[in-house]
Order: structure tokens, then C-alpha cells, then sequence
């Protein structure tokens, strides 16, 4: 879900200003010898209203730069002797591995209802492949409908795995059994090109099925759990009910306390979020946690300091103090510099040995990592990099 406009974007930057992404909101300018000092004032001055990242060395200590708004300030790796201490930690089903597929957003929604259940005692496992062929299929038709306008995506929104659910229902994990070498781009590629071949929706809907019928194996139509029976939709509907989950965003082009559409590329379906201040959204966030509820994060993951290998996520940089770091937040959105890259499920808090504080996220990239495929976010790296969240309203 990375974006081929923000990649390109840091390219330049970087060649721009020699190192990382420092940047100011304004437009770059070219100095002269003669304009060195009015240059200097002038970022001298933006930086203090909190409108740009401090391009000072990362080494600085608390009390030396701005790196001092709250304990949990990280402007560098963990060392590889660094050790994690979990305060709250939640049960999980096993980590999954989403492959080269762009489904992310499916798997965080569904590891965030299984980890709903786990804490209610109810083990459940959900297949991310049946929502993800459901998708499909309704893409291919939307596509045949429309001539082509509509092109078969994989992005999306965990507020779009929840409307998924609703509307086809859903399946164990183990009712679906995908082939090991299953590439989902390959099968949107061929249900595009098959789409149009046909002139009928029924001779596409046909071979739409057959298609993900390859892929994924056949569709079963009943769910059998605990000796009962239930259609898909009936299944879906008694682990997930309609309103039982809330979406939250924190960005000041729309007023806090009001739901607004998104307008991020991957909100194909404009789904709405409650706008509330990003202090707030953290608080909800450990809220949620410390009270038994996983949180669904969709987030920023192309900064330098976010590395799977570790196992950490972490600004590499300093950031403005506390009471701007919303405004550095509105400022990375709009120059896209934090963008709608890659959905998680936060299932934990933590601290560090210098007691810094981080959120304990299950990934979907396997487990290779030292970790077993979860990862440490610092708080720093969710205050700036957060997109949304997802989280019950219990």
C-alpha cells in the first residue's frame, strides 16, 4: 500500500536537502552567500511556530533539544541489548502472512476481532482469503459495469473489512484453503482481462468464480462451529456486530468532534472518522488497551526508523514539542510525507529499559523478525505517523 507519489516525492527531497526528510512547510528556496543569515532566520522562525521537524543531530540528549515533550521520546534505534517490557499484552491468534497481496487492511480487522474474542474467551480464527475473494468478485463486477472506468484494487480500509463482513458475511480460517503460490495481483490481472472478454454479467460472474475458485478453492456456502450451523452472514454477524466499532482520525483541515470522509487514496468507499485531537486519540488508543480491546492502526511505515528486520518503529528525528506535534502531523499529511501505507493490530503497551514507552503491533509480513512477527511502535512514531485507528466502543 506504499505510495509510488510519496517515494518519489522523498527522492527528491532528499536530494534537496542532503539528509532524510527534514523539511519545512513552505516551499525550499535556493540561497545565495548573501541570503545565508535571512535564510536562517526565517527557519529559525518556523521552527519555533512547530512547523517543520529540527534538523538537529539525533544524539542530543533530554534537556538539549526538543526531544523533551514527554518520557517516551526516541530519536534513535533500540540497541540491539535493549529489552522490552511488556505492561499489557493481549492474546492473539497466530501470525499470518498476507504475502505480495495489498489485504492488509482485511488482516488487521480480522486479527482485531480475533483478539476481541480471545479476551472474551471465545477462540475464533477468521479467513482473510474469503473476504479478500469476496472483493474481488465485486470489483470484477464493478469493473465489467462500468467499461473498465473502475480498475480492480487491492487497497482498502479496515473500515471497509468491517462493511465487508456485513455485507457477505464471513469464514473460518480453515474453510478456505488458498494455493501455497496464490499471488492475488496475478488474479486481479486475469479477472481484468477476462472482464473484458464478456458481454454479459452473468458470463462474468461465472468466470469470476472459476478464476477464484483456482485460487482460492471452492467457496462453501455453510460455516459449521461448536456443532452448530450458520450461513456466512450469520456467522459474521455473531462475532462482529454492526456498530461495534468506531473509526478515529486526528487532522485539523476538518474540526475536531465531527466525522468527516477520509481523503486519503485507499478510502475507495468514503467511509467516514470522528476527528478528535491527536492527545485524544491516544488516550482512547491505551483506553482501549488497558482494558482488554485490540486497536486496528493504519498508519505511515516509510520512514527511515520503521524496520520490520528489528522488530521497532521509531522517528528517527526530533519532533516539535507537545502542544505542536498536531500541527507537524497536518503538515507531513499534506505535503504527503505520512500517507495511508500499511494497516496492524495494536495488542499491547510497553517500556523500554529507559523506560520509553511503545505499542506492541501484530504485523501480517510472517514471522521472521526477533519478535515472532509482532513489532514494537515507540508512542512518538503513532502520535506523528497515525492515520486512523479502529477500535470498539465498548
Amino acid at each position: 500500500m506504499l505510495s509510488l507519489h510519496k517515494q518519489i516525492h522523498n527522492n527528491w527531497w532528499q536530494k534537496e536537502k542532503g539528509e532524510g526528510k527534514s523539511h519545512l512547510c513552505s516551499s525550499s528556496m535556493r540561497s545565495t552567500s548573501k541570503t545565508w543569515v535571512v535564510l536562517g532566520l526565517l527557519i529559525a522562525s518556523l521552527w519555533m511556530s512547530g512547523c517543520g521537524k529540527k534538523n538537529t543531530s539525533p544524539t542530543l540528549s533530554k534537556g538539549e533539544g526538543a526531544n523533551t515533550h514527554h518520557p517516551s521520546s526516541n530519536t534513535q534505534y533500540p540497541t540491539p541489548d535493549t529489552q522490552f517490557f511488556d505492561e499489557v499484552r493481549l492474546p492473539m491468534t497466530e501470525v499470518k502472512k498476507q504475502g505480495n497481496s495489498q489485504f492488509c487492511w482485511i488482516y488487521a480487522m480480522l486479527g482485531t476481532i480475533e483478539t476481541e474474542h480471545i479476551v472474551q474467551g471465545d477462540s475464533v480464527s477468521l479467513s482473510a482469503d474469503y473476504l479478500i475473494r469476496q472483493y474481488l468478485a465485486e470489483q470484477t463486477r464493478y469493473y465489467f459495469l462500468s467499461k473498465g472506468r473502475h480498475p480492480i484494487r487491492q487497497r482498502g480500509m479496515a473500515t471497509m473489512a468491517l462493511r465487508l463482513l456485513q455485507r457477505y458475511g464471513a469464514e473460518p480460517t480453515h474453510a478456505l484453503r488458498p494455493k501455497a503460490d496464490a499471488d492475488y495481483g496475478v488474479v486481479a490481472r486475469k479477472l481484468t482481462q477476462m472482464a473484458r472478454m464478456q458481454y454479459s454479467l452473468a458470463d462474468v460472474n461465472r468466470r469470476a468464480e472459476e478464476l477464484l475458485d483456482e485460487a482460492t478453492g471452492f467457496l462453501p456456502n455453510r460455516v459449521f462451529m461448536l456443532g452448530a450451523e450458520y450461513t456466512p452472514l450469520e456467522f459474521a454477524h455473531s462475532v462482529c456486530r454492526k456498530d461495534e466499532y468506531i473509526a478515529l482520525t486526528s487532522f485539523t483541515h476538518h474540526p475536531f468532534g465531527q466525522p468527516f470522509v477520509l481523503e486519503v487514496p485507499d478510502n475507495q468507499w468514503g467511509d467516514t472518522f470522528l476527528n478528535v485531537s491527536i492527545d485524544t486519540l491516544m488516550r482512547r488508543i491505551d483506553q482501549s488497551l488497558r482494558t482488554g480491546h485490540p486497536v486496528c492502526w493504519e498508519g505511515d511505515i516509510t520512514e527511515p526508523g520503521f524496520s520490520f528486520k528489528k522488530g521497532v518503529a521509531v522517528i528517527t528525528e526530533h519532533l516539535s514539542p507537545t502542544t505542536q506535534i498536531q500541527k507537524q502531523r497536518q503538515c507531513e499529511f499534506e505535503r504527503r510525507l505520512t500517507t495511508d501505507d500499511h494497516c496492524m493490530v495494536l495488542i499491547g503497551i510497553a517500556h523500554d529499559t529507559q523506560g520509553r514507552r511503545y505499542y506492541l503491533a501484530k504485523n501480517s509480513w510472517g514471522t521472521h523478525n526477533p519478535y515472532g512477527g509482532l513489532m514494537y511502535l515507540s508512542e512518538d512514531y503513532l502520535r506523528l505517523k497515525t492515520i486512523c485507528v479502529v477500535l470498539s466502543e465498548k
